[in-house]
């Protein structure tokens, strides 16, 4: 084993690019091949309370994915919310975070690899000086950078992070391509940020299941009531669709969509009814206004939750809205999902050489 571990921070060019579920995927393929690893998120974002203390939820999910002993678990540093930033900006909060990390983090003698989870851009973190440039040059950390795919334009972000980011880029994954772009991607894309000197170490398909959310977290960004099948909350959400037309009209827009959340006012019955005999992971109904009770019992007949919630329709959709553009990996599917696309989409082994790792002589 190694003296001292090496760093690779996975950055993003945007925030919900697909870092955390690269860090999973990854972190899963350098434990089967051997590797001792740790991992660390220095800036929170998602943090919650917990047995009286504030922990970072990404965090604590990955090191229990992967059984990562505490050891093996860098501390988060900094919870980056308002509070903090009012804090920095008035003055309140003079703390030299470079010095913390370099405490906290570079004294880390165990393991062949940390990986830490970077900020959610280039430029977040700056006001504290945990930029993903400043956390890479505290720590000596190889940087491997994760863009979502949305034009050819994407080569312009890559290429100012190639300028800002210096030798330290090891290599970029370009995420969530368009079954019918990634032959355009593969051979106008690759090769031209390959002669940039910026290995491209993976491209991912579009999967409908990372990009879909759980009936559970409808219910947690809703607050919403579930009114029966409590049991069936991990039912996976693909689509939205909105019950205000006519009941025929709604007949034919449901039959071309699938795995829907429907979102009705409690008083249409008839949208209610049609929903249920689509498909539909969950029907959310609006008003507070209760469903009668054969449709209650058909919801149950087919294992099909009904959400309600104190709000109008239009301020429910966009919270559901929201919700799919700011998912998350937290679902047993999405796990094996993003586990198998990083298995069948990146290069391990180029990666590896890159940072001159060898997980033979790790196991030895």
């Amino acid at each position: 084993m190694p003296k001292s571990a090496k760093y690779l921070l996975i950055g993003s060019t945007e925030a919900y690019c697909g870092k955390s579920a690269t860090v999973l995927g990854l972190s899963y393929q350098l434990q089967q091949n051997g590797l001792d690893i740790a991992y660390g998120k220095p800036l929170g974002t998602c943090l919650s309370e917990s047995a009286g203390t504030m922990v970072e939820e990404d965090v604590q999910f990955i090191a229990n994915n992967l059984n990562l002993p505490k050891n093996r678990v860098a501390p988060t540093m900094l919870a980056l919310n308002e509070v903090a930033v009012q804090k920095r900006l008035q003055g309140l909060d003079k703390t030299n975070y470079q010095n913390l990390l370099a405490q906290q983090y570079s004294e880390i003698q165990v393991g062949d690899l940390v990986l830490l989870e970077g900020p959610g851009n280039l430029e977040e973190g700056s006001l504290f000086d945990l930029s993903l440039l400043q956390v890479a040059e505290v720590v000596d950390a190889a940087v491997l950078l994760v863009a979502r795919y949305k034009s050819l334009l994407l080569v312009e972000a890559l290429l100012c992070a190639k300028q800002r980011l210096g030798d330290r880029l090891v290599g970029v994954v370009i995420n969530d391509i368009p079954a019918e772009q990634l032959q355009a991607v593969n051979t106008t894309i690759r090769p031209f940020l390959e002669q940039q000197d910026i290995p491209v170490l993976g491209m991912l398909p579009k999967s409908v299941l990372l990009c879909s959310v759980s009936v559970r977290e409808l219910v947690n960004q809703l607050k919403a009531e579930v009114l029966c099948c409590g049991d069936r909350l991990d039912l996976m959400v693909e689509s939205l669709a909105i019950g205000a037309m006519n009941v025929n009209a709604a007949v034919k827009y449901f039959a071309m969509r699938r795995n829907m959340a429907v979102v009705t006012g409690g008083d249409r019955v008839e949208i209610q009814q049609a929903a249920l005999e689509t498909s539909t992971q969950c029907l959310i109904l609006t008003g507070q206004l209760p469903p009668p009770s054969f449709i209650l019992n058909r919801a149950e007949e087919l294992e099909i939750p009904i959400l309600s919630v104190d709000l109008d329709t239009l301020t429910t959709v966009e919270i559901i809205d929201r919700t799919f553009g700011t998912v998350r990996v937290h679902e047993p599917l999405k796990v094996e999902c993003i586990r198998h696309l990083m298995a069948q989409h990146f290069d391990l082994d180029r990666l590896l050489a890159l940072l001159n790792l060898n997980p033979a002589a790790a196991i030895s």
